[in-house]
């Protein structure tokens, strides 16, 4: 653990060694940290153990108020948080730290417990969300649509909650294959987005990025997909801080399409850079990093470079087997992929 004295000097979070105030007397070096420290996670290193080998070396350096991008990270987020309020925020916290399944009881007790309309079309949206990330996508689409119905009778037609649910709906349709159905819903969403909210608007990336992604599973279109993703991309480095996980997002959507066209080397410089923000953003057992390391073991696969690609798809099943219920699909694909490449060595 690495600790500059000059940062913390200029640092709100308080620290304190006491190594030699503790009660055993075994020279444990303990230093007792503010509940909001934040480190930066430089390497993690297996520790060879001959009874476990189990633990892990993992090093931290601390970080202070002079850290930029995670200020401008942080800011950003708190931003974003700040239009919930309360138990409903709280819900929204647990939907971006990889816990779909405490969220879903979460907002069910709220949405029981809504006594408005408002209320009531916000939990059915945090609903979607939930069951979509926990591949349950009837349930998805059926909140989704709940939600839209309140919002259609409430709101004029370009509001831009209506984008945000008909996104919302185009997502879901795209997990199940209907590619037609998500089309559709991406393209009235950028419809709404065009006219009801600035040009360089978050939004309208994510329409962008949606639409580029339909476009590349369901019509094979690689240049319109790539097209789309880098307008994506472009309007969300102004909109976003640049370690934001949307960001991470476009980079690995823009690899994949490059994955496709068998440009390997495109590939995997853009899933590299997705994977080092999503490593400054997320903790460290969230299953995007999963999917990430998952893709560039894909990658790496298909360039014949095998011993990399079990390395990353072994790191891809130790995040999912700590973040995704047994079950999960990706478990079983991520399994069956580790032993295809054993053979293979």
């Amino acid at each position: 653990m690495a600790i500059d004295p000059t940062v913390c000097a200029a640092s709100n979070t308080p620290f304190v060694s006491v190594t030699d105030e503790g009660y055993f007397n075994d020279n444990e070096e303990e230093i007792l940290f503010s509940t909001h420290t934040i480190f930066r996670i430089e390497q993690i290193k297996p520790i060879h153990d001959d009874h476990t080998d189990r633990l892990w070396q993992v090093n931290l350096t601390f970080t202070g108020n002079d850290d930029n991008k995670l200020s401008t990270l942080t800011t950003h987020l708190r931003e974003d948080l700040s239009r919930a309020t309360g138990w409903h925020r709280f819900g929204e916290i647990l939907i971006r730290l990889g816990d779909p399944a405490k969220a879903e009881h979460l907002y069910t007790i709220l949405l029981e417990a809504a006594s408005s309309d408002e209320d009531r079309t916000g939990y059915y949206q945090q609903l979607g969300r939930v069951y979509s990330r926990m591949g349950e996508y009837s349930k998805a689409l059926s909140n989704y649509e709940r939600s839209l119905q309140i919002d259609k009778i409430a709101l004029s037609s370009n509001h831009p909650s209506l984008a945000t649910s008909y996104n919302n709906i185009g997502l879901v349709y795209d997990s199940m294959g209907k590619y037609s159905k998500a089309l559709s819903n991406y393209e009235r969403s950028l419809e709404i987005c065009k006219i009801a909210l600035p040009p360089n608007h978050h939004s309208l990336a994510t329409s962008y990025n949606n639409i580029g992604l339909v476009v590349y599973s369901r019509m094979g279109e690689y240049s319109k997909a790539l097209s789309n993703y880098e307008r994506s991309l472009e309007i969300d480095k102004i909109a976003l801080p640049p370690n934001h996980p949307d960001l991470a997002s476009s980079y690995s959507n823009i690899a994949c399409v490059y994955s496709a066209m068998g440009e390997y080397w495109k590939a995997l410089s853009n899933y590299e850079r997705s994977l080092e923000i999503y490593k400054i953003a997320l903790p460290p057992n969230h299953p995007w990093l999963a999917t990430s390391y998952n893709n560039i073991a894909s990658v790496y696969y298909n360039m014949g470079e095998y011993a990399k690609a079990l390395s990353y798809f072994e790191k891809a099943h130790e995040i999912w087997k700590k973040s995704l219920s047994p079950n999960h699909p990706n478990i079983a694909t991520v399994k069956e992929n580790i032993e295809i490449v054993k053979e293979k060595l």
